[in-house]
């Protein structure tokens, strides 16, 4: 599923330095000693059958330079797959290969564009041909340089040019690099900007690829669409017409996908030839314990996980747990170190005994170098067990993991899949092991295996057409070249209106020979690929260092005045929240307490683009405009007693974005048991759910959705329960749920009514996001509540 994996069908001996393990492992014995005397927390097991390879022949116009290097790596034929991917790239047609884990999508994709870059014609500037890699995370695109390096081919000169490629280097690379390896944000911000001094390798462009392209989904895939018909259109400029190639997880309709990121029809490849080795799934849920105050309560999936991997570690079983946080990922490896004894700095000390740990953490944020040395400790078995954000899951080329640990759910099928593929990488048996947090969507999974085993991944949602994006990039489309009637082919049909809305404003001129930039500044500047508005600094008071950032949209939740804010393991409290300068003062120290911030939410319908009505019931989709405020903060001690709500003096913010609703009549809740005075409860536990499942349906994360619900809304009359999407113009996640709302509210009424818990809990109806503290909250009413809306939906 990664474009980063490896480069040849080789040992990976032959690809490191590093030692292939080759011991025998048996996934039923560690399980087995992971369950213990507890048997109750291993749900499931399902097999995973092996997988036989599929070969193909050398296709004949592989340069032979190229052909001796790869066979001089180890690869003594390619798979199927990587030929199919490699013969459509080469005949010119756009393609995008969509497979398993460890496949080896790089090799099709570089077979095409090593023989040409190598041996192929020469542009009319004299200059041969040229290739453009395209990565979401600045590791992927070095570890590709590395893979290409490797091959030691003297015609190919390939090179990363990304935001820590020193000045005086980008010339050189710009001027003679015929390999470049670069991440999106770097297109928009300079290539597109800059095209002109990017002439000559523009000229000579035979091949863009788009590697993970699975990540660019929602609002991140609505702006890699645009920036590819940027890109698209600019080349055209310079009478180049390169050929796309994209590599994904395996996802639903990949060519559909791709397709709509590139705005351009293109075939797929989805039948893996790899071999697969098998591979032991296991669904696991922490035990219950009671808290301080008797009440039961269950282990942190942190806890569990990091005790799984301990285990794991103290097995001689190589093994990585993927968290979903930095946070998670140190917290997981402290637990571990901590039952096997060992501290993080004995790595660079020699430690007790003189031995470096088996475990670390591996995460975004540490340096090129760091990363390098804990890869090759990984090669090597000097680390047996390391704990790791999707960094790993994106980018990095380990083989030879005997079993992974999922510390949760990982947002996706898609992302699951990834995740557990890193185990067996060596043609060896592997475990996977699910370990199932304190969330709606969690529980059902593990206590339903059919929602993981036998079933499709997800199809991935991307608009082109967001106007909310879409419009931004026209702006710097313009400022590129002018905009003509031709180009509204390039960007779609939207282009029109949003084109008179940008003259309107006056960012663009409207002149005879089309639309022109009409300002002093770069629109690029002002336009970021991931995220909304400027970040806000966390400034330290005393010294006025920055410390860190957090994003627009999250600041006023976390770095509020009087905010007890985490950053890198240390405590820092907020004295002064300066929106104007985007800047948030902090001074170091841990006051004993950590906050939690209180908002009020509300919402307008804007307009109603579907609805579908059973009897009393109806369900809507369409555009709407929530108001979110920030109106207080608590103050908790680590027991969970609430010291003192404090106001706050915080100004709304509106998110124009889509959402999906339904609304059902009063009396008919009544009838059904809800009675008028719990149906706040009833509704607001819903929706929570609601949001908590909604991930199982379209390719969401909790944290791109947003909810709210009411007994009586303005807009509708009647009780009403809403989920947005959390971007501005809508990420297609809530549209995804319309569609399939059934299967959705289905789901969402099982997984509260089979939940142990008496009265609700984060297994069910409690968010962890929820600006009302999770009050009020009925869940035998949000059941009742839905079994109605599902007796209409049939």
């Amino acid at each position: 599923m990664n474009g980063s994996d490896a480069l040849m069908n080789a040992p990976p001996a032959l690809l490191d330095a590093g030692v292939e393990h080759d011991r025998a492992f048996d996934p039923q014995a560690l399980l087995d000693r992971l369950v213990g005397d507890h048997p109750e927390r291993l749900l499931h097991v399902h097999e995973v059958p092996a997988r036989p390879a599929q070969f193909a022949e050398w296709p004949d116009w592989v340069d032979p330079t190229v052909l001796g290097a790869l066979v001089g790596s180890g690869i003594e034929r390619p798979w199927r797959h990587q030929v199919e991917v490699a013969e459509a790239a080469h005949r010119g047609e756009h393609v995008v290969v969509s497979t398993g884990t460890a496949s080896g999508k790089s090799l099709g994709y570089l077979l095409p564009v090593l023989t040409d870059v190598t041996g192929g014609s020469r542009a009319p500037n004299g200059r041969g041909a040229t290739a453009l890699y395209l990565a979401p995370t600045k590791a992927l695109a070095a570890d590709q340089l590395d893979r290409i390096t490797r091959l030691a081919l003297p015609a190919v000169r390939p090179a990363t040019y990304d935001g820590d490629t020193p000045t005086d280097e980008r010339r050189w690379i710009r001027d003679h690099a015929n390999v470049v390896l670069t991440n999106p944000d770097l297109v928009h911000h300079s290539l597109l900007p800059g095209h002109d001094r990017w002439a000559s390798f523009l000229r000579a462009l035979r091949y863009v690829v788009v590697d993970e392209c699975h990540v660019y989904k929602g609002v991140f895939g609505a702006h890699l669409a645009a920036v590819l018909r940027r890109l698209r259109r600019v080349v055209a400029r310079y009478r180049a017409t390169p050929t796309f190639v994209f590599a994904s997880a395996t996802v639903a309709d990949p060519s559909v996908h791709a397709s709509r990121l590139l705005g351009m029809p293109l075939g797929s490849v989805t039948e893996d030839g790899s071999p697969r080795a098998p591979m032991t799934f296991a669904l696991w849920e922490p035990p219950l314990v009671a808290d301080q105050q008797g009440q039961p309560k269950r282990v942190s999936t942190l806890t569990e996980a990091g005790h799984l991997l301990a285990q794991c570690v103290e097995a001689d079983v190589q093994t990585a747990t993927f968290a979903r946080s930095r946070a998670g990922v140190e917290v997981v490896a402290n637990v571990a170190r901590e039952r096997l004894g060992e501290s993080p700095a004995e790595g660079r000390s020699g430690g007790p005994r003189g031995r470096s740990p088996r475990v670390s953490a591996y995460r975004g944020g540490y340096l090129p170098e760091e990363r390098r040395e804990l890869e090759r400790a990984l090669r090597s078995r000097r680390l047996v067990g390391i704990a790791a954000t999707n960094a790993l899951e994106l980018g990095v080329d380990v083989s030879g993991l005997d079993a992974v640990v999922l510390a949760g759910w990982p947002g996706t099928l898609a992302s699951l899949w990834q995740q557990a593929g890193r185990a067996g990488r060596t043609g060896h048996r592997s475990l996977a092991v699910l370990v199932a947090a304190d969330d709606p969507l969690d529980t059902f999974v593990v206590h339903h295996p059919e929602s993981i085993f036998g079933r499709g991944v997800e199809a991935t949602v991307v608009d082109p057409d967001n106007p909310h994006v879409l419009g931004p990039h026209l702006a710097a489309a313009a400022a590129e070249l002018p905009l003509t009637v031709a180009d509204f082919d390039v960007f779609g049909p939207q282009t029109g209106p949003l084109l008179d809305a940008l003259v309107a404003k006056g960012i663009l001129k409207k002149r005879p020979r089309g639309w022109f930039w009409a300002r002093e500044d770069r629109p690029a500047d002002h336009l970021s690929l991931r995220g909304a508005g400027e970040p806000v600094h966390i400034v330290e008071t005393r010294t006025g260092r920055v410390v860190g950032t957090v994003d627009e949209a999250s600041a006023h939740a976390q770095v509020h005045t009087g905010a007890v804010h985490l950053h890198q393991g240390q405590t820092w409290v907020v004295t002064e929240l300066d929106l104007e300068d985007n800047a948030a003062f902090a001074v170091r120290g841990d006051p004993g307490w950590t906050t939690h911030a209180q908002s009020v939410s509300e919402f307008s319908i804007v307009r109603e683009l579907e609805a579908v009505e059973r009897g009393p019931l109806r369900c809507s989709f369409g555009h709407v405009t929530v108001t979110h405020q920030v109106v207080s903060f608590l103050r908790r001690l680590p027991g969970g007693e609430v010291l003192g709500e404090h106001p706050l003096d915080l100004p709304p913010r509106s998110l124009a974005t889509k959402a999906m609703w339904w609304t059902l009549p009063v009396d008919s809740l009544a009838a059904a048991g809800v009675a008028e005075v719990d149906l706040p409860g009833a509704a607001h536990a819903a929706e929570h759910a609601a949001i908590g499942m909604l991930p199982l349906f379209a390719t969401a994360d909790r944290w791109d959705i947003g909810g709210v619900s009411t007994a009586l809304h303005p807009d509708t009359g009647l009780p009403t329960v809403l989920i947005y999407d959390g971007h501005p113009g809508g990420a297609g996640f809530a549209e995804r749920g319309f569609r399939r709302v059934r299967e959705w509210l289905r789901a969402t009424r099982e997984a509260i009514a089979s939940c142990e818990c008496a009265a609700g809990c984060p297994a069910c109806i409690q968010s962890p996001k929820c600006g009302n503290g999770n009050e009020p909250l009925d869940k035998v009413g949000a059941v009742a509540l839905l079994d109605l809306t599902l007796s209409h939906l049939g």
